[in-house]
Formats: C-alpha cells, structure tokens, sequence
C-alpha cells in the first residue's frame, strides 16, 4: 500500500512537467470536437384520431382573469388549471394573514410560481424565504414546507404537482388525522429521506430580477422524475404559417405558463391565439402544437415549458426533418 502511495505521489509531482512539456511540442493543439447528435428515429408514431376535446378544468387557454372571477369576493380560494395523467396545477390565493399547513409530497417534488403579493417560504432545513411576482420555487419531496401570506394584499400562486401526489402532514404540526375520500391516514415513519435542494443550491430562482433584470440565461428550472419546468425566452416574431404545425408528443400533454410578453400558440382543433402574462395554455398529448413569442417584434417574452419527462420526446413531419 505504502509502495502505491510513492507511485501515486511520484506521478503527480511530474504530471505538471509531462503537460508543459506536451504544450511546447504541441502549441496548437486542438480540443476534440464533440461527437455530432445521433440522428432521430423515423418510425411509426402513433397520432391522436379524431381530435380530443379539452376536459374538464384543462382548457386551451385559461386566462387569469377567468379564474379571479369565479372567486371574485373571497379572500382565499383554489382553482384547478390542469389535470391529466402526469400532472395537476392550480391557482391558489391566500388572505393577508394566512398560512398553509404543514406538508409534504413523499417521492415528487413541487414547483411553484408566485404571481402577486409576497410570501414566506419555509422549507424544515433551510432559511425561510420571501418571494414575490415571479419567484420559482422547487420544493424537494419529503421536505415539509408552509406558505405565509405577507402585508395587507392576498398572495397568488400557481402550484404544480405530480398527479398522484397525496399530501404527508407532519405529526409534530398536524394532531388530528387529516381527511381524504376513499383514504385513511394513519400514523407511519416515510424512509428515504428529504430530496435534494436544487442545482443552483436554493430552492427558488428570482425569475424577473435574475433573468429579465439580471441578463442570466433563461434554462430548464426543475428537470427531475415526473416533472420537467423549462424556461423558454425569446423575441417576439412574426407569426409561422398555418402549414407549420410543429410537434406533438406521443406519451404526455404539455402546457405553459407565460412568465413575460406574449405566447402565441397554434393547436390542433383550435384556432391560432395569442396569450399575455399569468395565462395558461395547453396541448393534449397526440395533438400537433407550435408556440412562438407573440406581440409587438421585438419585444422579449418567456413561456415556463411543463411536462413529466426531461427527455420527452417530439414528434415532427418528415418533411421537416428533411425526410420524405
């Protein structure tokens, strides 16, 4: 063992001069260019036949303001946005004041976006926090958390979670046994431990004042099991034509939150529309879907990408991919 230790310790002494040596022998060495991407798969791909309508909440467009006025004269509500399969997301306003209970998801994490007013984020092991307009927070599984209305405005945020995510309440918080139809919650230990905080090393991205202010680059905020939330930003174009009709996913629905500006969205049944800022937008799985910035050219806009796989995958015409 000793003898291995000397070696090792030897090599590292003369790995510096080997370098060196190699650099002045070969100044212009150039770096290994990245192998090129594997092409894609041509196959027979399954298309959705005839078109699906929307169900039930999920809508094509779901304007905030649609969903303000259903609850107009409450001070606290949810809303269902979406629901499929893979994922659920709601709105929820809370009164000035209010706090959630304590919970937690057992093997999913959460995503949030604050939309108005300001809130404290409390995550057990971590500094609690404030988020306003813009904030997204990921919450990771088996980490209990609370939200807490600050000032004298309601807060609003839009929650997304796995679809078959139950609540876990904490038994030091939580001393009743809480309620849901068909289940019995009862005492018992979760294993596994609490899920990893993110990439950046805390649970949120301050969206406007990072990206929009900042000049950080707009990337993929969660990317983990179940639950993919992409930031896309760019200017806003003119419109493709009707003969573009993008991609559609085999396995999964997706939908957008816009964060800024303006998303236009052409989807299969349905005609071209254009989206602001706090709508939700959406396209059924098998469905052929095309999103571009809308609004004035130029003008900056971001759409938050959500679905359950990082790695989905597109299905697009031949004749794009220069097939036939």
């Amino acid at each position: 063992m000793k003898r291995n230790n000397i070696y090792l310790i030897i090599g590292a002494m003369l790995l510096p001069t080997a370098v060196a040596a190699s650099a002045q022998t070969n100044p212009a060495q150039p770096q290994a260019a990245r192998p090129a991407p594997p092409p894609p798969l041509a196959a027979w791909v399954p298309k959705k036949t005839p078109y699906t309508p929307w169900r039930a909440p999920n809508r094509p467009r779901w304007q905030l303001a649609d969903a303000k006025a259903m609850h107009r004269g409450k001070a606290s509500w949810t809303q269902p946005i979406v629901r499929n399969k893979d994922l659920v997301a709601d709105w929820h306003q809370l009164a000035p004041g209010q706090k959630t209970p304590s919970l937690a998801y057992s093997d999913n994490r959460t995503a949030i976006i604050v939309w108005e007013g300001e809130v404290r984020v409390s995550l057990d092991g971590q500094p609690s926090f404030t988020a306003r307009k813009g904030f997204e927070i990921d919450i990771p599984f088996r980490i209990p958390f609370t939200i807490e209305t600050l000032g004298s405005q309601p807060a609003l945020y839009f929650q997304i979670n796995a679809a078959s995510d139950m609540p876990l309440y904490p038994l030091d918080t939580t001393t009743a046994a809480p309620k849901a139809a068909g289940w019995v919650y009862d005492r018992r230990i979760v294993t596994g431990g609490p899920g990893p905080i993110g990439e950046r090393g805390k649970p949120f991205l301050d969206y406007y004042g990072d990206v929009v202010e900042g000049g950080a680059r707009a990337s993929a905020f969660i990317a983990d099991q179940h639950l993919f939330v992409n930031n896309i930003r760019g200017r806003a174009t003119p419109t493709p034509p009707a003969s573009n009709l993008g991609h559609f996913h085999v396995g999964y629905d997706e939908f957008w939150f816009v964060m800024e500006g303006n998303v236009t969205l052409q989807v299969e049944g349905q005609r071209v529309f254009t989206a602001a800022a706090g709508d939700v937008i959406s396209a059924p799985q098998g469905h052929w879907h095309r999103a571009s910035f809308g609004g004035p050219e130029g003008q900056m806009g971001t759409r938050v990408a959500v679905n359950p796989y990082p790695s989905g995958g597109h299905a697009y015409t031949m004749e794009s991919q220069g097939r036939q």
